[in-house]
């Protein structure tokens, strides 16, 4: 079942982007031509999604000014000081409804299988969370050491230990059941949490993007992600 709804994460400052969001946001940076925010809501109305809310932060004005330009039916959930991801989407809620979402970061490019689309045909009555997931040799802008290791026959993930190489990349898309921000009073507090916590009770799963996927979160990655597009 494809949830209902979608919130984009759309709130950072973007400071490993340097001079480039000095004076922009990062989701208005242009990749193939087009806005990073606008890669992501093509995805989320391509799978499905009626109700899609962004959040924001670096230049608001900036921000809500092309949102109502290109996607008027968009809810824009402003966070004056940021949250981090837990944080935001908990004070996204109102906007969003009961029921599971779709999660998705504003700052990747993706080719090939509509990964929200995949998701949602995986997404399992008594799931917590289930996330997309790049084979790390295949993730390319991401560096460092993975964070996940998955269980091939359920799809059950493991987080990596520090001092072992995880197989998985997060990917920046998920589905997560709303309902388990419940235990998390505090309004400023990363996914992570939430995930680890689900992972304890046996209900955070991944399935793996069968495309290819950028991370442009540094200058480098807006050509690595046009020589995707390219592809």
């Amino acid at each position: 079942m494809t949830p209902a709804a979608a919130m984009v994460f759309a709130a950072g400052l973007g400071t490993r982007m340097g001079a480039l969001t000095r004076d922009r946001p990062k989701p208005l940076l242009a990749v193939g031509g087009r806005p990073l925010i606008d890669h992501a809501l093509a995805l989320v109305r391509a799978a499905g999604i009626g109700r899609i809310v962004v959040n924001t932060h670096a230049h608001p004005a900036q921000m809500h000014a092309h949102l109502a330009r290109v996607a008027p039916d968009v809810l824009v959930s402003h966070e004056p000081e940021l949250l981090e991801t837990g944080g935001g989407l908990k004070r996204a809620l109102p906007l969003l409804g009961p029921g599971p979402v779709v999660t998705l970061n504003a700052d990747m490019v993706w080719t090939g299988p509509n990964p929200l689309a995949a998701l949602a045909a995986d997404w399992r009555p008594g799931d917590g969370a289930l996330l997309a997931l790049m084979p790390r040799a295949a993730a390319v802008g991401h560096g460092g050491a993975g964070d996940f290791f998955r269980d091939p026959a359920t799809g059950s993930l493991g987080r990596r230990d520090d001092a072992v190489v995880a197989d998985f990349v997060y990917a920046g898309a998920g589905i997560i059941d709303t309902a388990a921000l419940d235990g998390f009073p505090e309004a400023v507090f990363s996914l992570n949490r939430v995930w680890d916590r689900l992972r304890a009770e046996g209900r955070l799963r991944g399935i793996v993007h069968r495309g290819g996927w950028v991370d442009v979160g540094r200058p480098e990655g807006i050509a690595l992600a046009e020589a995707e597009l390219a592809r």
